[in-house]
């Protein structure tokens, strides 16, 4: 998403407790600069690429907070060839985690990347490094990104894909849904948590994320400080993935006009979310989106799912339960969840379906997905991959999630609880997988370090 609803609150602001300028900037915070590109940049020249990085360090925006927004910024993260090839000390490259050093590519099958989402249909190609650059307009994003594709490096790197995410008429995803809701509120980030926003306390209240959870170097929700790599890479940084997922907005507006179900597509639209367009829970409000509740931010997150084990109101199978279960049945009142939360900075790219077309236009449209955890394999990996494309833990069997899941086998399907409950079979695949990558965050001190190499 680019920009955010206007009719949701923004969340309250404090004094953070870490070191804000040896923190990559997007992490703690999201930015709201309305031009953004991806760059994916595979170097060729080592000595080349290492005074890139450092001529470009300066536009790496830190964590500190701003009173004016920039023109420019960028951010930094690296692949483990990107570590390779900088030739690091082998003890410290056996110290980073054995899923970031498999990558993302040999990992798909796990992740449910099959069919048209396989590796082989990527069109991102193999890359070292990642810059995200952000820009007030376009023009200053072109500026920015002659500095990283400038012809002063003489061929030190090169950027094999670029992915442009600019500014849109409106904060809803391309299927029409109100995106950036719900971000889990870190402890000790600087932004106050909105009730929701955090874990479930297990005395009907909330309480924060401990930041260890996606920054390294700080206590995580076991109150220990999770693995890490060797130094310099062992604090202030975290781990990213990026995927972009393109989307076939055509075949989702023909799936809800078609489906005969009872309430309607839009609280179809609604179930297979689990929020309505405007962003209103359906555990708060099954039968109508509620204007009031998505502008108050005490109550836009404030639901649990203890009232509704059966889903009658939010099915079970929903994107955001599935994403989030809270404390869903069997998930012991939220303390199976608080170990696999995420911070998601994706946005979207490409130019909206022209209202009520229900025929592909041919334009590449979708979002780069990007996500911070402190561990691939606990966080992003298990909500991709037990519970986005496999419905056992939910007691679902073969279900995927209906909004995201791959269901290139015409197996897709969802139970709307009901009395009698609905079936919507087949489910059509709305989301391809299109490339991406397992990537590591390094603080602004590691980069400087790497910059050091040559």
């Amino acid at each position: 998403m680019l920009g955010r609803p206007e009719n949701l609150p923004h969340r309250a602001t404090e004094p953070p407790r870490f070191d804000l300028s040896d923190i990559q900037g997007n992490v703690l915070r999201g930015y709201t600069l309305p031009a953004c590109a991806y760059v994916f940049v595979r170097i060729l020249d080592i000595a080349k690429a290492c005074r890139l990085l450092e001529r470009t360090l300066p536009m790496v925006m830190t964590a500190e907070p701003w009173t004016t927004p920039p023109l420019r910024a960028m951010n930094v993260a690296v692949s483990y060839s990107a570590l390779q090839k900088l030739g690091l000390d082998p003890t410290v490259l056996a110290s980073f985690p054995d899923v970031f050093r498999e990558g993302m590519r040999a990992r798909a099958q796990r992740l449910g990347d099959r069919g048209p989402s396989a590796p082989e249909n990527w069109e991102i190609p193999d890359f070292d490094f990642m810059v995200t650059v952000y820009a007030q307009d376009l023009a200053n994003l072109q500026v920015a990104l002659d500095e990283v594709i400038a012809t002063d490096v003489e061929a030190g790197v090169d950027p094999v894909f670029i992915q442009l995410a600019l500014d849109r008429p409106t904060a809803q995803d391309h299927f029409g849904n109100f995106d950036g809701v719900s971000q889990p509120a870190l402890t000790g980030s600087g932004v106050i948590g909105r009730p929701g926003d955090g874990q479930p306390d297990g005395d009907g209240g909330w309480r924060d994320v401990a930041v260890g959870e996606v920054l390294l170097g700080y206590e995580d929700e076991d109150g220990t400080l999770p693995a890490a790599p060797a130094e310099p890479f062992d604090r202030n940084g975290t781990f990213v993935v990026v995927r972009k997922l393109a989307t076939d907005v055509a075949a989702y507006r023909r799936f809800l006009a078609s489906t005969n179900y009872p309430g309607g597509p839009d609280l179809l639209a609604a179930k297979l979310l689990g929020r309505w367009p405007d962003g209103t829970p359906l555990a708060l409000s099954p039968e109508r989106p509620d204007p009031a509740t998505v502008a108050d931010p005490g109550q836009v997150n404030n639901f649990t799912y203890e009232s509704d084990p059966l889903g009658l109101a939010c099915p079970v199978g929903s994107h955001i339960r599935r994403a989030n279960p809270r404390d869903s049945k069997g998930f012991f009142e939220g303390r199976l969840t608080n170990r696999h939360r995420i911070v998601r900075r994706g946005r979207a790219y490409g130019a909206p379906l022209d209202p009520g077309a229900t025929q592909d236009d041919g334009v590449d449209r979708g979002l780069m997905f990007v996500c911070f955890q402190a561990d691939i394999w606990r966080q992003f990996e298990t909500i991709q991959a037990l519970w986005v494309d496999d419905g056992n833990p939910f007691g679902l069997g073969r279900d995927k999630d209906p909004l995201i899941g791959e269901h290139h086998d015409s197996l897709g399907k969802l139970t709307i609880p009901g009395h009698p409950p609905f079936f919507v079979k087949p489910v059509p695949r709305f989301v391809t997988m299109r490339g991406g990558g397992y990537l590591f965050q390094p603080s602004i001190s590691a980069l400087r370090y790497m910059a050091s190499l040559a």
